[in-house]
């Protein structure tokens, strides 16, 4: 499973401009353009490299619908500035890879390339591996991580004889990646359980946005055990697949996160105002203070189906938590 899904309501209904219910925010036409190097960075955890505070996501290039608009994209957002792209093996069938690997090769130097994989297995993920390389067109990646970690089960099967996770040392250690981490957004529990496992991970992925502290937090439970650890820290679901923006605005939904303890987060456009408009957002951001994220948080937990909360709005999570 993917971390992004098809969204729930549009994002934005204009390229350019946001809507969001009771936070609506209007950009209009006139709105100067972003201007390349100007996205604040951050480091990514100890690793000594340096971020721009948000990527691109190539989960969403599907939406995009052909190769064509989808090269556009990266492209654009590779000239806008932005050095961290973020991929999986599974997007779209491989072709989120594919059009990383057709736009990103002349500037590689310049960026921070990662993608996911989603075997459990050394020989599964070995394999993985290589497709993924050749879909990229690079000889190596700069993150590779275990994907959609869920279960205990997960974590035993990758760190037990024969798992992933023998594959993923012997690739850093012959230079096929540069650092490694894992992703999910099922269970912080489960995340927090991961890093107790192991303890050489550089980095790790999870959803953070306003409205999870309300349920099975990976704000309250997973990003304090990271943060204790000094690794990258990643977040997703910004705009909680859109269900957020129901009732905050996209500029509130990424000021919320970047004002959390992470080095970056990827966001999935579907157009490139959304792309030009995040930039935007990135280049003019200053952190919440606790008033303000309160009140985000106080707005955003009725952003779910006839105004529900927990799993009704952050359907990806555990629903059986207690």
């Amino acid at each position: 499973m993917i971390e992004e899904r098809t969204p729930p309501v549009r994002r934005r209904t204009f390229v350019g401009t946001i809507f969001g219910g009771l936070g609506i925010t209007g950009l209009s036409a006139a709105q100067p353009q972003p201007k390349a190097g100007s996205t604040p960075m951050r480091p990514f955890g100890r690793t000594g490299v340096k971020l721009t505070v948000i990527g691109h996501a190539g989960a969403r290039l599907a939406l995009l619908r052909t190769k064509e608009r989808a090269r556009a994209q990266v492209r654009r957002a590779y000239d806008l500035g932005l050095n961290y792209f973020d991929c999986a093996h599974s997007y779209w069938e491989g072709h989120s890879e594919e059009t990383y690997g057709d736009v990103l090769p002349p500037f590689r130097k310049n960026i921070f390339l990662t993608t996911k994989c989603l075997k459990r297995t050394k020989k599964e993920a070995e394999d993985e591996l290589r497709l993924s390389l050749a879909n990229l067109k690079t000889d190596y990646l700069d993150l590779w991580q275990m994907h959609d970690i869920q279960e205990q089960s997960d974590i035993d099967r990758i760190l037990g004889p024969g798992g992933a996770m023998e594959a993923f040392e012997a690739a850093k250690k012959a230079g096929k990646c540069r650092f490694i981490g894992f992703t999910g957004h099922h269970d912080p529990n489960v995340h927090a359980a991961m890093l107790k496992a192991y303890d050489k991970w550089d980095s790790i992925l999870m959803p953070l946005h306003a409205a999870d502290p309300a349920y099975l937090s990976f704000e309250k439970i997973a990003l304090p055990a990271a943060v204790a650890r000094g690794i990258g820290i990643q977040g997703i679901k910004t705009f909680g697949n859109a269900f957020l923006l129901r009732v905050l605005n996209a500029e509130e939904c990424l000021s919320y996160v970047l004002s959390l303890p992470i080095s970056c987060t990827p966001v999935g456009c579907s157009t490139m105002g959304q792309l030009e408009d995040d930039v935007r957002f990135a280049e003019r951001f200053k952190p919440l203070t606790a008033e303000e994220m309160e009140a985000l948080r106080t707005r955003a937990v009725t952003a779910g189906p006839g105004g529900a909360k927990g799993p009704a709005l952050e359907y990806w999570k555990r629903s059986n938590a207690s």
